[in-house]
């Protein structure tokens, strides 16, 4: 079935359809437009939202980049960001091959269209031309037939009236037969405009406009599959990312499994990283003394105390004597960064220095291998002058060559370092293993109260450890950490809530009462304790276990 012969009177339907399908074809575009801004949009947000929660730090400097959890979500990240790249692909992908290509093809069909509507009304302004010649021609026929009938009366008439000339009478006559012979030939006239009307006529109905339609059907056809191919593309952009897109998602299934709270998997367990970078290597401190102030003689603490009497009791000391600000209740100022990195806890320590170690090894033999190849070039330009000049590689030969040496000198400063650190650790470990058979318990519901603790000191005093020495009771404990206490007020970096209440009875702490709000003035240093500042004045530390702790 054709528009030619089925809708061959349709001229007006017609040509409102082809508009409807041109304007279906210019909505389309313009959706597959504004959906290409989205996806834009949403890519553009989904790189801002990446590039906002990835860390300020470079990896190497930020020790939070060694846990699992943190590598698992920098690696979402990272896919969330490849999956932006995909929707910018999808827009691409579009805007080019259906926004650009439909829109031109739209203005080929509108031009096309435009040439057959033309077309088309020339056809009717032809055949209505036709129809106004018949239609004159006729009335010109019918207005000399009443003319020549009139005309031929008239004659008659005169020519029966008795009374009439002879001259009017042939007048009469020769008027009849003129209005005659004018009637007959407007009717040859007419008869001829009407055969060619229908003849045209009959080619605009049958021919002419038939083709046209069939034009117009084969313009909006061929429109409509185009149209249907364009519907296609905005799925096959999609299909195109799909495998990628699934890749991202498996990505972030990967990231979410290697979450590796306890060991297992490829990635070390987050628990033991959190030792291997906080792990201070000190021993854990020995029970504090009794300190027997029934006695008219004052006594200095034992070498195993942690801590001085309370304040209350300072004026007992003998005259010239200081208080032992000890690790971990004396408070810690800013330390000064050494070379040998003296100012980190042991096991801290050994570990930069043996990260020292091995990159001024790697320096060492980079510096090696390059003096090996300068030695082959001037090797090849004594042997080959015309390669270049031999001495030109002194300069660099010597610098190679003093590099070396200073790594050298270098390597066996940090060995020698490397080598006490792991000795101090190994001490410290020892010590530790000695003074507790099992690491302490931590507290239930609220630590145990000072007479508890120090007859429990006394008793384990009596049992396994003998009479301190006067050597002894004057030695601190961790002298590398013997700061004042006393430091300019500095505003908190948080709040916190003691959980439990504490008797902070030793030097450097402070007592807190259950759910007494604190400011916290100092965080953990992986030693336990916090510095704390209460309300009501007076700052010191206590232990952070025994805190809730929110940070500004």
């Amino acid at each position: 079935m054709d528009w030619g012969t089925e809708l061959w009177d349709q001229f007006e339907v017609l040509e409102r359809h082809t508009q409807w399908g041109l304007d279906l074809l210019d909505r389309y575009v313009k959706f597959v437009k504004e959906r290409t801004e989205v996806e834009q949009a949403y890519a553009k947000q989904l790189r801002s939202l990446v590039k906002k929660y990835l860390p300020k730090r470079p990896a190497k400097d930020d020790p939070e980049s060694k846990f699992s959890q943190q590598q698992a979500f920098m690696q979402i990240l990272q896919e969330v960001n490849d999956f932006a790249g995909q929707r910018e692909l999808v827009a691409e992908n579009l805007s080019v091959r259906v926004c650009l290509e439909l829109a031109k093809y739209s203005q080929e069909m509108k031009q096309e269209r435009k040439m057959h509507f033309q077309e088309g009304r020339r056809a009717q302004q032809q055949l209505e031309s036709g129809f106004k010649q018949l239609e004159s021609s006729k009335r010109k026929f019918e207005r000399d037939c009443r003319e020549a009938e009139k005309a031929a009366q008239t004659a008659e008439r005169l020519d029966q009236d008795i009374n009439a000339t002879k001259a009017d009478v042939e007048k009469a006559k020769q008027q009849a037969h003129l209005r005659s012979h004018m009637a007959e030939e407007s009717k040859n006239e007419y008869a001829a405009q009407l055969q060619r009307f229908n003849r045209d006529q009959a080619h605009f109905y049958f021919s002419q406009m038939p083709q046209i339609f069939d034009k117009l059907q084969d313009m909006d056809e061929r429109r409509a599959t185009h149209l249907g191919a364009g519907y296609g593309l905005l799925s096959e952009a999609e299909l195109q990312v799909v495998p990628i897109v699934a890749k991202c998602l498996e990505g972030m299934k990967v990231a979410a499994d290697a979450v590796n709270a306890k060991n297992v998997g490829a990635w070390p367990q987050d628990s033991q990283v959190l030792i291997e970078l906080y792990k201070s290597g000190f021993a854990r401190p020995g029970d504090v003394e009794f300190e027997d102030f029934s006695e008219p003689m004052n006594r200095a603490p034992s070498d195993s105390s942690l801590g001085t009497p309370s304040e209350g009791r300072a004026e007992l000391r003998g005259p010239g004597r200081t208080r032992a600000k000890r690790w971990p209740f004396g408070k810690k100022n800013k330390t000064v960064v050494t070379e040998d990195f003296s100012h980190l806890p042991p096991e801290q320590q050994r570990k930069r220095l043996q990260q020292q170690l091995e990159e001024r090894n790697r320096e060492l033999q980079k510096e090696v291998d390059q003096r090996e190849a300068l030695k082959k070039m001037k090797d090849v330009y004594e042997k080959t002058p015309q390669m270049g000049d031999p001495t030109s590689l002194e300069p660099q030969i010597t610098e190679t060559l003093n590099n070396i040496e200073r790594l050298k000198l270098e390597v066996q400063k940090y060995e020698a370092w490397l080598a006490e650190a792991e000795s101090r650790v190994l001490s410290n470990r020892g010590d530790s293993l000695g003074r507790h058979s099992r690491p302490p318990d931590p507290p239930s519901s609220a630590p145990p109260d000072s007479s508890s603790s120090n007859s429990g000191s006394q008793d384990n005093k009596e049992s396994s450890e003998g009479p301190p020495s006067e050597e002894g009771q004057e030695a601190p404990i961790y002298t590398e950490f013997d700061e004042d206490f006393e430091e300019e007020p500095a505003s908190p970096i948080g709040h916190c809530v003691a959980i439990y209440h504490f008797e902070g009875s030793s030097e450097g702490t402070i007592s807190m009462a259950e759910g007494e709000d604190l400011s916290l003035m100092e965080e953990d240093k992986g030693d336990g304790w916090t510095r704390v500042r209460r309300k009501q004045g007076g700052e010191g530390y206590v232990p952070t276990s025994y805190l809730r702790v929110t940070l500004n």
